[in-house]
C-alpha cells in the first residue's frame, strides 16, 4: 500500500490564466514547513500558494537540479515544460544538462498506447522520437516530444515522470505566460501528473485576495472542514467528437439568480449526441463560461435585478477576454460595490454559490472618465467557439474542492480559504 505523502510547498498565482517507493514526507525549499505524521488523520501532500489568477507551483526538475515553476490545470492532461539549450528571458529547463532526462521514442508503448486521449494524435519525429502538439482555446499552443524525467519535491525524487520537452510555442498572452516554465495536467488522463504519482484524491482551496491557499495531495479529512457535498463525475464511454472524457465533467443542472431560478430546461444543460455541452470544472480557466442560450438567460435576469444599482459599459465594441460582454461602469471614488444578487450554480447533488465581488471584475488599466470597468464574472462559450460550459477558478474561490478520483466524484464545502491555509501550516 502506498503511502500518502506528506509535504507543504509554496505556491504562487500570476496573472494570466507513479510508480515510486514509499514517502513518508516531501519538504520543499521554498517556504516548507514540516506537519507531524500524528497532527493529521492522514498524512496529506499540501502545497501552499498565494492568489492572483492562476495556480503556480515551484519545484525543481532532473539531475543535477533546475529550478521550474507550472501552471496547475485541471483541464489538461500532459504536463510539459519549455525546453531549450540556450539562455532565455522565457523560464526554461535545458534537458542538456541533466542526466535522468529521457526522450521517448516513437516505438514505445508510452507514445503509441497512452497518448489516445489527446486531441491531436501523437506523431513521429524524423529523429523517431515521440512528437506532440498541444493547442488550448485561447489559441495558445506548444509542441515538442515526450520524455521522462526525475522531479523532486525538496529531498525526494519521482523518477522516470512522463512530461512534455517543448521546444516550439505560441502564446496569446506572452508577457504572463512568459513567467512560468510551463504547465502540470491533473485531468484524468493515464499521463497526467496526478494520475502518475498515484494518489486516489487531491483538494484545493484558493482565497479571495493575495493571500495564501492550499493544495493537497492525498486525502484531507478534517475536523475544521464543514462535511462536504459531492457531486458525481459524469463518464462517457463512446467517443464523441466534442466531449473531453479525461476532463472533471460535473452535471449542472440549473442556475438561481438571488431565489429565482432562470427557466431553463434541464435538457440544455446536458450534452448531446456529439458530446457539446459538457460540464467541465478547470482550475486553468480564471472565469465561468455558459453555452450561449444559458448566458443569455442568466446575464438578462441579472441585468433585470440589477437594474438602478448598477451602470452599465454602453460600448458594444468592448468585449472582455472576448467572451463577456456584460460590463459596468463603477466610479473610481467608491471603495466598495454594492450590495448584488447571488449566483447559484446548481450540480447534481450539490451547489456552487458567487456573491459580492466574486460576481464582478475590474478590467486592468480600464478607465472610461471617472469610472473603472467591471465586468460580470461568467461569459459567453459560443463567443470564444467553445462547445462547454467552463468552471473557472475564480468561482471556487473559498471554496473546499475536492477531487475524488477512486470514487469518482467532486465535493464542495465553503470555507474561508485563507484561514484553511493558515490551519495548515
Amino acid at each position: 500500500m502506498k503511502l500518502p505523502l506528506l509535504l507543504l510547498l509554496a505556491l504562487s498565482l500570476i496573472h494570466s490564466q507513479l510508480c515510486f517507493s514509499p514517502i513518508e514526507r516531501l519538504v520543499l525549499p521554498l517556504k516548507t514547513q514540516l506537519i507531524p505524521s500524528g497532527s493529521l488523520p492522514r498524512s496529506p501532500n499540501k502545497l501552499h500558494f498565494h492568489h492572483n489568477v492562476t495556480l503556480t507551483v515551484f519545484l525543481t526538475v532532473g539531475s543535477p537540479p533546475q529550478n521550474i515553476s507550472m501552471v496547475i490545470d485541471t483541464g489538461s492532461e500532459l504536463s510539459w515544460l519549455h525546453c531549450s539549450k540556450t539562455p532565455s528571458q522565457q523560464p526554461q529547463f535545458d534537458p542538456t544538462r541533466s542526466t535522468s532526462y529521457s526522450p521517448v521514442p516513437c516505438s514505445s508503448p508510452t507514445c503509441t498506447n497512452r497518448t489516445r486521449d489527446f486531441p491531436i494524435p501523437a506523431s513521429c519525429y524524423s529523429n523517431n522520437l515521440c512528437h506532440v502538439t498541444l493547442s488550448y482555446a485561447d489559441a495558445s499552443s506548444a509542441e515538442g516530444n515526450l520524455a521522462t524525467e526525475t522531479f523532486l519535491f525538496g529531498e525526494s525524487e519521482v523518477p522516470g515522470t512522463i512530461f512534455g520537452c517543448m521546444d516550439v510555442s505560441f502564446t496569446s498572452n506572452p508577457k504572463e505566460d512568459s513567467k512560468t516554465t510551463g504547465l502540470m495536467g491533473m485531468n484524468r488522463g493515464s499521463l497526467s501528473f496526478i494520475s502518475q504519482v498515484g494518489f486516489p484524491k487531491f483538494s484545493y482551496c484558493i482565497s479571495d485576495s493575495v493571500v495564501s491557499g492550499v493544495l493537497l495531495l492525498g486525502d484531507g479529512n478534517f475536523s475544521w472542514l464543514s462535511p462536504l457535498n459531492y457531486t458525481p463525475l459524469i463518464q462517457i464511454s463512446t467517443p464523441l467528437p466534442y466531449f473531453d472524457r479525461v476532463a472533471y465533467t460535473v452535471q449542472l443542472e440549473g442556475i438561481k439568480v438571488s431565489d429565482q431560478l432562470l427557466p431553463l430546461p434541464k435538457s440544455v444543460f446536458v450534452p448531446d449526441h456529439t458530446g457539446a455541452g459538457q460540464t467541465m470544472v478547470d482550475s486553468g480557466c480564471q472565469f465561468t463560461f455558459l453555452l450561449g442560450p444559458v448566458y443569455t438567460a442568466l446575464k438578462n435576469e441579472f441585468l433585470k435585478q440589477t437594474n438602478g444599482i448598477l451602470t452599465v459599459l454602453d460600448d458594444p465594441n468592448f468585449v472582455f477576454q472576448g467572451g463577456m460582454d456584460l460590463c459596468y461602469r463603477v466610479p473610481l471614488v467608491r471603495l466598495a460595490l454594492p450590495t448584488l444578487p447571488t449566483v447559484t450554480l446548481m450540480f447534481r447533488g450539490a451547489e456552487m454559490s458567487v456573491s459580492g465581488d466574486r460576481l464582478l471584475y475590474r478590467v486592468p488599466g480600464e478607465i472610461r472618465g471617472g469610472d473603472s470597468v467591471h465586468c460580470f464574472t461568467f461569459g459567453n462559450s459560443d463567443l470564444l467557439g467553445v462547445e462547454a460550459y467552463v468552471i473557472g477558478n475564480h468561482h471556487q474561490q473559498n471554496v473546499w474542492m475536492e477531487f475524488d478520483l477512486e470514487n469518482s466524484r467532486i465535493g464542495l464545502a465553503n470555507v474561508r480559504c485563507d484561514l484553511a491555509a493558515e490551519r495548515l501550516v
